[in-house]
């Protein structure tokens, strides 16, 4: 076992007094040592709940003959983030996550680890440092939150918090009505209800293999994740028998899976970062041609929130992920999982309890897959659309710029009722370098939601929340602070989109841009010391999955 190497020996006397100090029994030295990388925290109602599911996880590991050992990595709600200086650490917390768990297992030899995760950045940071590590794996997540309730209507957290800020303000709701919404948008524990990132993720890490058949959907709080969590438990130990690691499931197949699945189902644009940085750890090559290639390939298959209709719990009782891989087996790969089982065998057992919301190939939502991947000269690297939350009437688009260098100046704007009809909202200096952090900018679109300016278009360097919905356009590569041309656009611009034929342009002449690159000068860095600094100096473009390269 790879954990001999600190246990067996007379020169590891001292480890081994260590570890004894912990609790272990002398027969329990002699078993694999499997992590639970728990990300519990109060912080986040994602994870708040975890502690019961950290039990259930070590039952399943000793009942499967190892010895567990608890050990935590923070987490980060985007949802409290968003808005202010803390989203700049959101999606760099991601990279930090990864690091802090190849230092924790290569440093105590663990055999095998089960990760306890469920949150926007957790989830990816974990599957980064998996594929990293190479050390047999199993993932867990914590759940979606149920939805909530008032006046006998279903709540979201996007719809119900965010987007009656906007109606607030408007003066379409009152206060009384904004208190009562924000106290059922979010009844308990989970991960916000819709398809929104931490979901979109959950069903991903389903997808590609690395999670038992209907781990992604089972609800937060409920039995059925704590059985999930207690088998999660037991299987780590036959993967460390059977050396089955992270690398022999994340194969490219596994990966075109999961983003085959994303686009059917609709996800987060967020996934675009992830998958790719995942990837490049696990020494695949996923970017923003795959996405753009599958999606062309790919029917949406499914109405799920923020941009339709259904709940995370909806989906779980129409089938789960289970029931979404038997519609798409025909264009799956037959890849293997943790689970012992094949995609196609998963996709036998399943079975689909409501057609409508998961949908057959030949009878989707649109026949095209949830995003599309635009390029044009203000964005030669790409950009990134949510097209299935894009109302028919805004794909094809051109508008009046008006520019903004940060989020809170855009915020400013549209609350002020500056932004009108026919504009497009351009939000600069945000990226990966130039926020540092690549903020989501989910405030100012469920604003622009909320107050009912359903012709305007919003485009930026920075990235969006799973939340989001409307004619967003995001993760525009080179970023400004790269000298990117979305540095160079002024108030008044003509901007252009078409998003059926992947299209997105700043329509000015050539010797007008050439003028404005020659007086353009890169701006002082927002922030200067700490993390965010050293993130800015190494971190990659949206367009490469904001990762740091090893070579």
């Amino acid at each position: 076992m790879r954990s001999d190497i600190i246990k067996k020996g007379c020169e590891r006397a001292p480890n081994r007094a260590l570890i004894y100090g912990t609790g272990v029994t002398k027969e329990q030295m002699n078993a694999p040592f499997i992590g639970i990388c728990s990300s519990f925290t109060d912080l986040i109602p994602g994870h708040s709940g975890m502690r019961v599911l950290e039990r259930f996880i070590e039952k399943g590991v000793h009942t499967g003959g190892g010895q567990a050992f608890i050990f935590s990595v923070p987490g980060i709600c985007d949802g409290i983030a968003m808005g202010h200086s803390g989203m700049h650490y959101s999606l760099p917390s991601r990279d930090a996550i990864a690091d802090i768990i190849e230092c924790v297992v290569n440093a105590h030899q663990l055999d095998g680890v089960v990760f306890l995760t469920n949150c926007d950045k957790i989830t990816p940071g974990m599957l980064m440092a998996s594929a990293r590590l190479n050390v047999p794996s199993i993932f867990v997540t914590a759940g979606p939150m149920p939805s909530g309730n008032y006046k006998m209507i279903r709540r979201d957290f996007i719809t119900d918090s965010f987007e009656a800020v906007a109606k607030f303000s408007k003066g379409e709701i009152d206060a009384e009505e904004l208190d009562n919404l924000e106290r059922t948008a979010c009844p308990g524990e989970g991960a916000c209800q819709g398809l929104f990132t931490a979901n979109t993720m959950a069903c991903l890490t389903e997808s590609m293999g690395m999670g038992l058949p209907g781990m992604a959907t089972a609800l937060a709080g409920l039995a059925d994740k704590r059985r999930i969590a207690f088998d999660s438990g037991v299987e780590i130990n036959r993967l460390v028998r059977e050396d089955i690691k992270p690398l022999d499931i994340m194969t490219q197949e596994a990966f075109e899976n999961a983003v085959i699945v994303d686009l059917a189902l609709g996800g987060s644009t967020n996934t675009t970062l992830h998958i790719p940085a995942i990837a490049y750890e696990a020494g695949v090559k996923v970017n923003l041609d795959t996405f753009d290639r599958l999606a062309k390939t790919t029917p949406h298959i499914t109405s799920m929130r923020p941009g339709g209709e259904f709940f995370m719990e909806d989906l779980d009782h129409a089938g789960g992920i289970p029931g979404v891989l038997k519609s798409l087996k025909s264009i799956l790969h037959n890849s293997m999982t943790v689970s012992g089982l094949t995609i196609n065998e998963i996709c036998d057992k399943a079975q689909i309890y409501d057609s409508n919301i998961i949908r057959s190939l030949d009878k989707p939502y649109h026949k095209e897959g949830g995003i599309a991947v635009l390029k044009g000269n203000i964005a030669p690297d790409g950009s990134v659309v949510k097209q299935s939350a894009v109302a028919e009437h805004m794909m094809k688009f051109k508008g009046t710029a008006k520019c903004y260098d940060s989020e809170e100046l855009a915020m400013v704007a549209i609350m002020g009722g500056v932004i009108k009809n026919g504009d497009v909202v351009v939000i600069r200096y945000e990226g990966p370098k130039g926020g540092p952090g690549m903020r989501e900018m989910l405030a100012p679109t469920a604003a622009i939601m909320g107050l009912g300016l359903t012709e305007v278009v919003l485009i930026t360097d920075g990235r969006f929340s799973g939340g989001t919905r409307g004619p967003c356009i995001g993760h525009i590569s080179p970023e400004a602070m790269e000298g990117g041309m979305i540095g160079l656009v002024n108030d008044g611009d003509e901007i252009e989109i078409d998003i059926p034929n992947r299209k997105i342009s700043l329509n000015v002449d050539d010797t007008t841009l050439s003028k404005r690159r020659e007086s353009w000068k890169a701006p002082e860095p927002k922030i200067k010391k700490g993390y965010l600094l050293k993130y800015a100096k190494s971190v990659s473009s949206a367009a490469e999955g904001a990762i740091f390269r090893n070579k």
